[in-house]
């Protein structure tokens, strides 16, 4: 039996790792069969590529965004040992009322797109899309780039946004404008070398790394999570005192340094995403409030995870998908040990990918009845966006801002699709 074939046979022991990994079950097999940098920068369509959108988020404000490219000299790259430092993308959205003439913000950049189309898409998020039809760059994304952020409302609350393994940090983009247009500040960001692609203001593009042991590979991809998101915690905080964080010199936003107020930060994922989230929060306690959407907290061998065995001061909600899952036992750990508030709810009709921009973009594409209704499962697109960008929102504005958690008290006949998980 080859490695690869040893791979994938402990994958198909163990479904949970799909649940962990963003649909990424596949791409621990198939990482190896990766394009290389340059032969993904030389894919092109074979026919005229569609045109997608994201819905307007629904917040009072404009949104604007800023990539921000980090350098932390303090530690070499942890996935490659000849690279001396570790390098980040991250993107800013932060509400505006000036993105009128502003260019808009793209979804992907292009050999990241190119990239997405012909590896991501398929190899790592299962979705079983045709290749070369879809002009992932081109996505509107209603969202201004460098925009000038709002004036009034002070200092705003911040937002770090875990995208699943397999996923771009973009991948939640639909969500993460939303709550921008709601007020927040929101930093999304691409685990570099564990991210499928990070398309750097230099032209290059990082690649996930080929993984030999998933028990393994997760384990160390959660430890430098943690790590990266404590780093970009202190380059929020270098940014806020004035200073440009951004390797590069690229402007920042007037009004984005002294508009953070990182005295409420809080922290939110899809799949893995939302695993690191909990294990983030439970190292660092800057990060007053977590969202874990569908992501384990188990092991990739069944065992709990030490943020499940102990659980968490502070809140945490758990939002998952309808039907099996095998984020049960993690989930069940984690809130018998957790002293602080918890929910658990389930996004009736839901699949995996639906908590991702999957929702919005994939209807557009056409595709047969029975392949969306896999991805996405049995809930209308529209009502799946809406209700979980209002209790997404709805619980941040409780534990970030004050305000009242009507929404979070038990079920809303305003949203009947989000059951509540006694």
């Amino acid at each position: 039996m080859t490695e690869e074939q040893s791979i994938k046979e402990r994958i198909n022991r163990r479904r949970g790792l799909r649940a962990t990994m963003a649909c990424a079950v596949i791409a621990i097999s198939a990482l190896a069969t990766v394009l290389p940098a340059a032969a993904v920068a030389a894919v092109g369509p074979t026919v005229k590529p569609a045109p997608l959108s994201l819905p307007a988020p629904t917040g009072r404000y404009e949104v604007g965004e800023v990539p921000v490219h980090l350098v932390d000299r303090s530690r070499p790259d942890p996935w490659h040992s000849g690279h001396n430092h570790r390098e980040l993308m991250i993107s800013v959205y932060y509400p505006t009322k000036r993105a009128a003439g502003r260019p808009a913000a793209p979804y992907m950049l292009p050999k990241a797109a190119a990239h997405f189309d012909s590896v991501t898409a398929n190899d790592y998020l299962g979705m079983n899309l045709p290749t070369g039809q879809v002009d992932w760059a081109a996505t509107v994304t209603h969202v201004a780039q460098g925009a000038p952020v709002a004036e009034e409302g002070g200092k705003r609350p911040v937002l770090i946004y875990s995208p699943g393994l397999g996923e771009p940090r973009t991948w939640g983009t639909t969500l993460v404008a939303d709550l921008a247009s709601r007020g927040y500040v929101v930093v999304t960001v691409d685990n570099t070398y564990e991210s499928p692609e990070v398309q750097f203001p230099n032209g290059s593009l990082a690649t996930m790394v080929t993984p030999t042991d998933p028990d393994a590979f997760i384990k160390k991809s959660l430890t430098v999570r943690t790590i990266d998101t404590g780093f970009v915690l202190d380059q929020l905080g270098v940014l806020n005192t004035g200073r440009n964080p951004d390797v590069d010199g690229r402007r920042l936003p007037k009004g984005l340094a002294g508009g953070l107020d990182l005295s409420k930060v809080g922290m939110f994922g899809h799949s893995m995403g939302g695993t690191a989230t909990a294990t983030a929060m439970d190292a660092d306690p800057r990060i007053r409030a977590g969202i874990n959407m569908d992501g384990n907290l188990t092991n990739f061998d069944g065992t709990l995870m030490p943020v499940a065995e102990h659980g968490l001061a502070r809140p945490f909600l758990l939002m998952g998908k309808d039907g099996m899952t095998d984020t049960g036992p993690g989930w069940q750990a984690f809130r018998a040990h957790t002293p602080g508030w918890n929910r658990q709810l389930t996004l009736r009709g839901s699949e995996h990918a639906s908590f991702t921009d999957a929702e919005a973009l994939l209807p557009q594409l056409g595709l047969p009845p029975a392949d969306q209704t896999q991805i996405l499962g049995t809930i209308d697109p529209a009502t799946a966006i809406r209700t979980n960008e209002a209790y997404v929102s709805a619980y941040f504005d409780h534990w970030l801002r004050g305000r009242s958690d009507r929404l979070l008290n038990g079920p809303s006949d305003q949203y009947p699709a989000m059951e509540f998980v006694d």
